[in-house]
């Protein structure tokens, strides 16, 4: 928000400070981690995805993003990614970026198997807080995977269309809170296409 002389106020200010310090909390806990695709671009750059695509126009959350939201989704892989405690979490940014941080937070104890299930499975119970977060990330993901050298190193077409499969699950549980996200992310699954080994695949194998 601007004054009418056109200078910040203090509210726009310290939003955009709290901005910039979680983002580089954020970079600090990542800051030896790369993303496994081909190209191993820096880790950070997700979270910093998920923020952007909640706050930029397409999501319904625009013009107006909560701070609050872009703070947990630039925070929400550093307590299941690094070695960050939500109790850490509370202490810099408090109980409410904390709270949304965890809820978004896999629990690493349960087979890979069984926490990808219970992503399906609580998606439509998180808090709309939340929700957000889940639609953005699956959205980052999604598009990487689509992208020239997004494919992670390894991964065979039907692991990736998988995947799809499986991030439509977890999003048609929480595809209401932002419909702007949830357009875009029907879009990706009706018509993205990804390369591989020479070849063009529908990566999502069977919605159209």
């Amino acid at each position: 928000m601007s004054s009418d002389s056109g200078l910040p106020t203090s509210s726009s200010t310290s939003d955009a400070l709290l901005l910039l310090k979680t983002a580089t909390f954020a970079a600090e806990k990542h800051k030896d981690q790369r993303r496994k695709n081909t190209a191993q671009t820096p880790y950070i750059n997700h979270p910093l995805q998920v923020a952007h695509l909640i706050a930029a126009e397409g999501s319904s959350l625009y013009p107006n993003p909560p701070v609050h939201i872009l703070q947990a989704a630039m925070l929400h892989d550093t307590v299941e990614d690094t070695d960050t405690s939500r109790e850490e979490l509370v202490q810099v940014f408090g109980e409410k970026v904390a709270a949304i941080v965890m809820e978004v937070t896999d629990d690493k104890n349960l087979p890979k198997a069984a926490r990808k299930q219970a992503q399906i499975d609580k998606a439509p119970h998180k808090s709309g807080d939340a929700k957000h977060i889940k639609l953005a990330d699956k959205l980052a993901n999604l598009t990487d995977l689509s992208s020239p050298g997004g494919v992670p190193v390894g991964w065979t077409v039907q692991r990736i269309q998988e995947y799809f499969q499986w991030g439509k699950k977890v999003t048609d549980g929480c595809k209401e809170a932002n419909p702007g996200l949830a357009a875009q992310l029907d879009k990706l699954y009706r018509t993205a296409t990804f390369e591989f080994e020479g070849r063009t695949y529908k990566a999502h194998p069977d919605y159209s």
